[in-house]
């Protein structure tokens, strides 16, 4: 179905007042409504229940890249259901896309779920050449607190080491939206246990160097998240010499960054910066 520019407007505050109401399930069937299912559902942690969906690569002449993505929901909520769309567009764009779940609060807060996203990257790996990707081209990529999670990943190598990885084994991070070097209190500090481990979850404070490539995509109108996130750790991983890419999109909103996967045209730059990134991650933009 085609609507008129008016149209078009009206369906984008519609879903954006059905998101912020809470009515998430809604929100995100219409998204991904119509939309085939992954090529395959996969276990990958028995022993807490998680799965992950793998989206294969259309159109590949070779191993694709691989993108494994982290949803956002405040650590508190999300399914990797709810992204579908975000595993079809990269799909479609030839590359070999991975959506897992991970625990959320009050099942699991921090560090645990860093220690599943870090599971789900170890099985993405082992078994990408058997999807049709290429495991050195791994990339880490999230939304919002799934954003978070991807760039400790790539920052504090604790987590891949404990899972049989390194840092070095990952092509890059893709964060939209995230938070980096943010503040922990409120309805957050129980997500992340004592204060003295607060400073751990800050991907910023673990910039030393040996970071893999960045791409930071965020938006200048964004409420939840300050967009100084992505500037702040966009400038610490420059300082130290590591690539870093940081795309503020104009009068964008927090949800604007991955909803630009959903419709590409309500944001242009993002697919594209993306894809780039993805096809050269060291390239000076």
């Amino acid at each position: 179905m085609r609507f008129p520019v008016n149209g078009l407007r009206v369906v984008a505050l519609s879903l954006l007042a059905l998101l912020t109401a809470g009515c998430e399930r809604v929100f995100f069937h219409y998204l991904n409504r119509g939309l085939a299912p992954p090529a395959e559902s996969v276990v990958f942690d028995a022993g807490h229940g998680l799965s992950l969906d793998v989206f294969r690569a259309q159109g590949a002449t070779g191993p694709a890249p691989v993108v494994v993505f982290f949803y956002g929901g405040a650590w508190q909520r999300g399914e990797r259901e709810q992204y579908r769309f975000v595993g079809r567009r990269l799909a479609q764009n030839g590359i070999l896309a991975v959506v897992a779940d991970y625990r959320t609060w009050p099942r699991a807060g921090f560090p645990d779920f860093m220690g599943d996203a870090a599971h789900a990257v170890a099985w993405t790996r082992a078994h990408a050449a058997a999807q049709g990707g290429d495991p050195r081209r791994l990339f880490l990529a999230g939304h919002s607190a799934g954003a978070q999670i991807a760039a400790l990943l790539g920052t504090d190598g604790r987590y891949l080491d404990a899972a049989g990885l390194d840092v070095r084994d990952i092509a890059g991070v893709i964060g939209l939206s995230g938070p980096y070097d943010f503040r922990i209190g409120g309805k957050l500090a129980p997500i992340f246990g004592p204060q003295a481990q607060w400073q751990r979850a800050q991907a910023a404070n673990f910039v030393d160097g040996d970071e893999p490539p960045f791409l930071l995509v965020h938006g200048d109108r964004d409420h939840t998240v300050d967009v100084k996130n992505s500037q702040e750790l966009a400038a610490r991983l420059q300082a130290r010499g590591e690539p870093a890419t940081l795309l503020v999109l104009p009068g964008a909103s927090h949800f604007a960054t991955v909803s630009a996967l959903y419709r590409p045209q309500r944001q242009p730059r993002v697919l594209p910066a993306i894809l780039d990134f993805v096809r050269d991650p060291r390239a000076t933009r």
